[in-house]
């Protein structure tokens, strides 16, 4: 049994390693991108049929193509697992196989050193035939010596025997695992391929509409000046009207609250991607061109209720020309702002709570009857990345 042990750690290895938390959280994480996939395909199938051209629309794409790539790497990963499972597989195959035969010698050349010792007499004439008493209760302690020997032996070979089949049973599963998450990472490529193709065909439609792209990049900043603006008012009425008091006792919990749930805060609305992320990156369509975003935008399909993220006072209410409405929430120091609202059911001074519906997002026809939210965190005026607070979906 040299390699028992060595047996013994492999199997250990190789239960955990995939039956466990890896392959498990790779499984879980698949199911998700995959959801994610079908509401995305949800979200463009409402404006092919209007053959809709817009930024928006190639945002949704390439949300579309991240988690295609990211399900593609997690086929990968999980592919990598296997193989790795496989080897070590393969190892304990051997060693329980040079085990086994090694076992089988050892419980042979034990029978024919019993048939020599005993000159081939049944057990029962082997004790007779002993001159004395003493010899024959020495007799009789080797043969059970022998027997439990024997029988430790062949309890060793079962057992041996039953880890090798086991071995080989989860090494044939595996390699058809394997097989199968193969065709599937080739169909997913193949699906990525074409939609990259789409994308690209986007793209340059959409590059030959600069001007119109322009101005949209220039609203886009106008409004983000309004809010601004809004919330330095806000800011400063309340610090004329507080002076230097503190923060009252039930805002001060509440702030503390806010910042303690960092990334499990819920989100705006009940179901949506993120189109727009924080921060200033490179525009998807116009060359040398940087948008700088004071909040993130969520799409979502069809009518869409807008939630408090968070227990907190309605600080403002306010209209932005050809944007709509926004609503200013205050958590304390916190601020959390929602804009391209219709429907608005709060005011200003209104105690909210998490969950709470404030308003109807958007709904816009012409965009094939999507609805997008701009939401925003502030720590008073300090913008911060909303991606970093909301709970991972």
């Amino acid at each position: 049994m040299k390699h028992l042990f060595v047996i013994l750690i492999l199997t250990i290895c190789t239960a955990s390693i995939l039956s466990g938390q890896s392959r498990s959280e790779l499984e879980e994480m698949r199911k998700k991108n995959l959801q994610e996939i079908e509401y995305v395909d949800k979200l463009l199938k409402t404006t092919e049929s209007q053959k809709n051209e817009s930024l928006n629309e190639l945002r949704v794409i390439g949300r579309k193509l991240n988690l295609r790539e990211k399900l593609i790497a997690e086929f990968g990963q999980e592919i990598n697992l296997l193989e790795y499972r496989i080897d070590l597989n393969a190892l304990a195959i051997e060693m329980l196989e040079q085990d086994l035969n090694d076992h089988k010698k050892d419980y042979e050349r034990s029978i024919l050193s019993a048939y020599k010792a005993t000159k081939g007499m049944p057990a029962l004439a082997f004790i007779l035939s002993a001159t004395d008493f003493n010899q024959g209760y020495k007799r009789l302690k080797y043969i059970q010596q022998v027997a439990r020997y024997r029988r430790n032996q062949a309890e060793t070979i079962e057992t041996l025997y039953s880890q090798l089949q086991a071995t080989k049973e989860r090494l044939e599963k595996d390699r058809k695992n394997v097989n199968e998450l193969k065709n599937k990472e080739v169909r997913q490529r193949q699906i990525l391929k074409q939609e990259q193709g789409r994308k690209e065909k986007l793209v340059s439609s959409l590059s030959r509409k600069e001007k119109q792209l322009n101005q949209e990049l220039n609203e886009k900043r106008r409004i983000a000046r309004q809010i601004e603006k809004e919330i330095e008012k806000l800011i400063e009425a309340e610090r004329k009207k507080g002076g230097a008091a503190p923060m009252s006792a039930e805002m001060k919990v509440i702030s503390e609250s806010f910042g303690e749930n960092r990334g499990r805060i819920p989100w705006p609305v009940e179901q949506g991607i993120i189109t727009s992320h924080f921060g200033s990156h490179q525009h998807p369509v116009l060359k040398n061109v940087i948008e700088d975003n004071i909040g993130i935008e969520i799409t979502a399909n069809g009518p869409t209720k807008a939630k408090s993220v968070f227990k907190g006072v309605v600080g403002g209410v306010f209209a932005i020309s050809g944007a709509n409405m926004a609503i200013i929430i205050r958590h304390g120091k916190y601020l959390t702002v929602y804009q391209n609202l219709v429907n608005v059911v709060v005011k200003e001074g209104d105690a909210v709570l998490t969950g709470q519906i404030i308003g109807d997002v958007f709904v816009d026809n012409g965009d094939g009857g999507k609805a997008k939210l701009k939401f925003m965190v502030y720590e008073e005026k300090k913008k911060l990345d909303p991606e970093q607070w909301l709970t991972k979906k």
